[in-house]
């Protein structure tokens, strides 16, 4: 991250962002034990799942050490795992990836949506940050709706390897600039 990081802990409408914490390690084993062949088409580190409690502690300790802002998408009570998602230092300087994955039993609710436009607010917060930038294959039609709802520009798309069995190989990019943010107003009630 640059400057200062992002909070520890994010509101995002009718769900809470938290940085995962080594204590969380089991929460997060099941929701990804859960969700294996729900994410398998498009998350290439879904290959190395299941993780034991003690090595998704290392992740989390990794994680935390290396500066990645890495959070656990969390009902309002703070209790069940919807999902994850993290700010990325991985597009170069000025700029942060958002990426996000969403609990198979949590789908189409608009917590993917809800995350990514508080992880946008919060990367526009840290000093140095310009561009949040969001990826996905072409084929990844509901992670594709997630920055066209929020007003991201579709900024390219160009052939890559593909790296999970359900890309076509094609990487869609999309973009938002801090100098014209067009991110809509998080809602009060319904989900996005």
């Amino acid at each position: 991250m640059t400057a200062a990081d992002p909070s520890a802990r994010i509101p995002a409408g009718r769900i809470v962002l938290r940085r995962w914490e080594p204590d969380n390690a089991p929460l997060l084993v099941a929701a990804v034990t859960e969700s294996i062949e729900h994410l398998r088409p498009w998350m290439p580190w879904i290959a190395d799942e299941p993780q034991t409690v003690a090595r998704r502690r290392q992740l989390i300790t990794q994680w935390r050490e290396e500066g990645e802002a890495v959070y656990g998408m969390f009902d309002e009570e703070g209790v069940r795992v919807l999902g994850g998602c993290g700010l990325h230092a991985r597009i170069g300087p000025g700029a942060l990836e958002i990426g996000y994955w969403v609990h198979v039993a949590h789908v189409r609710n608009g917590h993917a949506t809800a995350a990514a436009r508080a992880l946008t607010g919060a990367a526009f917060a840290l000093d140095g940050i310009e561009r949040v930038e969001i990826h996905c294959d072409e084929a990844n039609r509901a992670s594709a709706a997630v920055p066209r709802k929020l007003g991201f520009d579709l900024v390219r798309a160009e052939d890559r390897e593909r790296v999970a069995p359900g890309e076509t190989g094609r990487h869609l990019v999309w973009a938002v600039e801090r100098a014209h943010p067009r991110l809509p107003a998080a809602p009060t009630t319904a989900a996005t």
